[in-house]
Parts: C-alpha cells; sequence; structure tokens
C-alpha cells in the first residue's frame, strides 16, 4: 500500500493528512499558529516559524502516529494562505515576515497609483482582475517605497506555497493560480511573468510558473532531516488553500462552484472561458486550459462571532451558538422585515467597498436577538446571492454547488443560502479541507488518479434543496436598495 501527504497552512491553523490509493484517512494533525498585525491594516506571519515550523511539526506527528514509513509516502502537496509576498535573500533567508493576503491592507496608496498609471482597463485586460487588497503588486511597491534596503536585499519574492517547497527541494516555483493574484505582474493572455514592469517588481525576482499538480521537485536531504520524510520523494508546485479545498469536495468542470463557509464567505466557480469583470477575481484554473473566477464577502463566520460575543453575553460560550440557532429557528424566514448589511469591515465582491458599514435596519419593539440573529445570517445570504447573481451576469450561471467549512454546520445558514440564491448545495463525506486536497493532487502528479477520481474518494453526504419564500422574494431587492441609499453616508462617516 502506498500513501500520500497533503499538508496546508491556515491563517491561524494549520493541518495535515495521510491518505491512501482509496482516499481514506490514515492520520490527521493539527497546529494553531497567530495571525500577527503589527499596526491597523497589516497582517503577518512568520515565515520559519509559522509556515515551515508547523510544516516540521505536523508531518513528524503524522508519521508517528500512523506507523507509516517514509519511504511508503510516494508524494508530498502543499498548500497555505495566499496570495502572500516574502522577500528572500540569496540563501532563501526570509527578510521581513510574510505579509498576507486581502487581509492585509497596507498598500492602498499604492493600488490607486498603479491604477492611474496603468489605468483600469488596462489592467483588468492584461491581468484579468482590478487591484484590490487581494494584490500583491501594490505591496512590493509599498515594499520599495518604504523599505528600499529590503528590496535591494531581495533575490526572490516568495508566497507561501513556494517557501514550503523551497524548502523542501530547494526549487522558487509558484502556481499560475497563485501568480494571478500578483497583479498586475502576471498576465492571463501569456500566462506568463510581464517583462515591462521592473518599476514594481523586476520578473528576475519572480519565481518559476508551474501547474499546481505538476512536479517541482524531490525532498531534499536537508529537509529529510528536519520533516522525517524520505529522500528523492516528489514534491507538487503547491498552491492557494481555497483552491485546495475546492478539489477536495470535487470541483473540477465549468459550472462548478465551492461555497465556503468560513471566517468569511470563499467562492470558487470553474468557468467555460476567462471571466473578465471587475467585481470577481479570474485566474487559470490549477490545471491547463481551465478557467476559474473567485469571489469572497469581508466577514460571515467572523460576523456570528461578534454576534455571540457581543449580545449573547448571558450564554455560556461553547454552546451559546445552539442556543442562539434555537432562538433564530423560532423567528420566520425574513425575521419579521429585519435587514443587515453585513458590512461590518467593508466588503469585497462583488461591491468592492472597503468603506462601506454594517446596517441594522427595520427594528421594532417586537424583535427580539433570535430575530436578530436570524437576519444576520439572512443578510450573509443576501450578499452570497449578489456574488452568485454576478457569475450569471459575467455569462457563468452556476450549476452544481459543494458546500464546505465550519459554517456548514449551521442549519438556517445553509437554507437561507439556498432559498435566497435558489441554488441546492451538497455537503460531501470528507470535510478535511484543503489537506485532503493536497493529498489528492499529489496522488494526480504522480499519475495513480484521475480528476474525476475525487468523487469516488469523498462522496456526496447530504444535499440542502433551496426553497421559495415569499418573504425572501420581498427581502432581497429591498437587501440592494438599502446598500445604495446608505453607501453615501457610509463614506462620510469613513
Amino acid at each position: 500500500m502506498t500513501f500520500t501527504l497533503g499538508v496546508d497552512i491556515g491563517t491561524f491553523e494549520s493541518k495535515g493528512v495521510i491518505v491512501d490509493e482509496a482516499g481514506r484517512i490514515i492520520a490527521s494533525a493539527s497546529c494553531p499558529h497567530e495571525m500577527i498585525v503589527p499596526r491597523p491594516g497589516w497582517a503577518e506571519h512568520r515565515a520559519e516559524e509559522d509556515w515551515w515550523g508547523d510544516f516540521i511539526r505536523i508531518v513528524r506527528q503524522l508519521l508517528l502516529e500512523s506507523n507509516v514509513k517514509s519511504e511508503e509516502i510516494k508524494a508530498v502537496a502543499t498548500s497555505a494562505i495566499g496570495p502572500c509576498m516574502l522577500p528572500v535573500d540569496r540563501a532563501g533567508k526570509p527578510l521581513t515576515n510574510g505579509v498576507l493576503y486581502g487581509v492585509d491592507t497596507r498598500a492602498s496608496v499604492e493600488i490607486a497609483e498603479i491604477t492611474e498609471r496603468l489605468g483600469a482597463d488596462e489592467i483588468l485586460r492584461r491581468g484579468g482582475n482590478a487591484l484590490t487588497s487581494q494584490s500583491v503588486g501594490p505591496k512590493i511597491l509599498w515594499l520599495r517605497r518604504n523599505f528600499p534596503e529590503v528590496l535591494e536585499n531581495t533575490f526572490w519574492i516568495m508566497t507561501s506555497t513556494t517557501y514550503l517547497t523551497y524548502r523542501l527541494t530547494g526549487e522558487i516555483v509558484m502556481d499560475h493560480y497563485t501568480a494571478a493574484n500578483y497583479s498586475p505582474l502576471y498576465d492571463i493572455a501569456t500566462q506568463d511573468w510581464r517583462d515591462d514592469l521592473d518599476w514594481i517588481c523586476p520578473r528576475s525576482k519572480l519565481p518559476r510558473l508551474l501547474w499546481s499538480a505538476e512536479i517541482a521537485g524531490r525532498i531534499s536531504e536537508v529537509a529529510a532531516k528536519e520533516t522525517g520524510l524520505a529522500v528523492g520523494t516528489p514534491v507538487t508546485c503547491g498552491t492557494i488553500d481555497a483552491a485546495a479545498e475546492a478539489v477536495s469536495v470535487g470541483v473540477r468542470q465549468p459550472g462548478d462552484l465551492m461555497l465556503m463557509y468560513g471566517s468569511t464567505v470563499f467562492v470558487i466557480l470553474i468557468a467555460e472561458r476567462r471571466l473578465t469583470d471587475a467585481r470577481l477575481w479570474h485566474a487559470p484554473w490549477l490545471f491547463p486550459g481551465q478557467f476559474s473566477a473567485m469571489a469572497g464577502l469581508a466577514t460571515s463566520g467572523t460576523l456570528t462571532h461578534w454576534f455571540r460575543d457581543e449580545l449573547a453575553r448571558d450564554l455560556v460560550q461553547q454552546t451559546a451558538f445552539a442556543v442562539l440557532a434555537s432562538e433564530a429557528a423560532a423567528s420566520p424566514p425574513g425575521a419579521k422585515g429585519l435587514i443587515v448589511l453585513p458590512y461590518f469591515s467593508g466588503e469585497r465582491t462583488p461591491i468592492h467597498d472597503p468603506v462601506a458599514k454594517g446596517v441594522i435596519f427595520g427594528l421594532n419593539l417586537t424583535h427580539n436577538r433570535g430575530d436578530l440573529y436570524r437576519a444576520t445570517l439572512e443578510g450573509i445570504a443576501c450578499a452570497t446571492r449578489a456574488i452568485t447573481d454576478t457569475y450569471a451576469e459575467a455569462g457563468q450561471p452556476v450549476a452544481r454547488v459543494r458546500a464546505v467549512g465550519g459554517g456548514t454546520k449551521n442549519a438556517i445558514w445553509l437554507q437561507a443560502t439556498s432559498d435566497l440564491t435558489g441554488l441546492d448545495q451538497t455537503l460531501c463525506e470528507v470535510t478535511s479541507g484543503a489537506a485532503y486536497g493536497d493529498a489528492f493532487l499529489a496522488r494526480l502528479a504522480i499519475g495513480e488518479a484521475r480528476a474525476a477520481d475525487i468523487d469516488r474518494w469523498n462522496a456526496a453526504e447530504r444535499q440542502i434543496t433551496a426553497s421559495k419564500h415569499p418573504a425572501y422574494e420581498k427581502l432581497y431587492p429591498l437587501f440592494r436598495r438599502l446598500y445604495a441609499q446608505t453607501r453615501d453616508l457610509a463614506a462620510e462617516l469613513g
């Protein structure tokens, strides 16, 4: 029997699994770490301690608990939060902490400057994405402007998976899916780095590009000693965690959509062609000839935690969500006329409004906490519908939805999302997430699986069926109008 190993480095926790040829999980492990916020709007990890350190700890624990011999692991694949910016020197030593993905908003000035210099239409045409806090190009320009001595000593700019692969193999690579988030440095037509933007970052400092399931290199002697893995084991290029999670639940053909219920709602749709729409994020999918369009809300699970911490302090924290769910279940769809705009941290797609504000509208003396909680979940569901509607308007309607993430335990949230979007949702048996998708990608990389085999590895377990509610048919148009009519007020508040 042979095995593959998948490890995923998340924002607050890393996970790993060892999986056999049939997709059975032989062992799993996890370890937490913190997100560093040295200043408002900044978000960082320590590459050596949080990324590589977690990888070592997880792999050693997996090998110990599984009794799998290192030489029985036929391939390794990684995923991690991203896109990130990590400058390293000629020896591969990090020169700063890793600057994280869209939650880090330090480069707003540079986003505006690059957009003005290159033109918004040209950026979208060449790169497929408008510049946002998710884009790495402005963050590299920020580094050049604020710490020129660091960039002068930088030999490579890496993302999180690049760093892991480098530590494992000595190879410096990045997958196309991640590279597309390095806007405006990646050209979607040539699927290569641009060579005319040296004033942001010379292409010589950017990694070699591969597809996610391509073999990047093999475990080195140094990495074998640190991790316990066998010298010469193949290692894939790797990808961003959300993409690996989509793979884990069978998102693989046009019209397939992953709906991730996490601290934010994150969405990946496989498209028949490139969708160039400024409201969405675009990237080549993980394999040649395939396309994807991404979207994400700014607050989702974080908003439910805010609600618990601020409006349910009388409840025991461990059981608070169960009590809130029971209270919300007693409220009818539409929460007796309440509307919540869930923009408590601004909003990402499709409105891209960083100063949007959270709103609770329609309160009267008959409303209770259960109504408020249901309205909060329905507000997130309305914001999700805005995304699925945008996909249809861009020319790629959703055909099949796979739901993942911790929020899938919330039945009211799940049902409200199906009812408001009009889309059924399928949940799969295995919920290990990105690390499981990595293990499958590792098996693909060595030619011992086909893309369709994931349906056998991780079968559908249950389905949420969409229903029509007159209250929701009234709610959603009012939700959109409420944002439009409060947008200017929110901007004035700043």
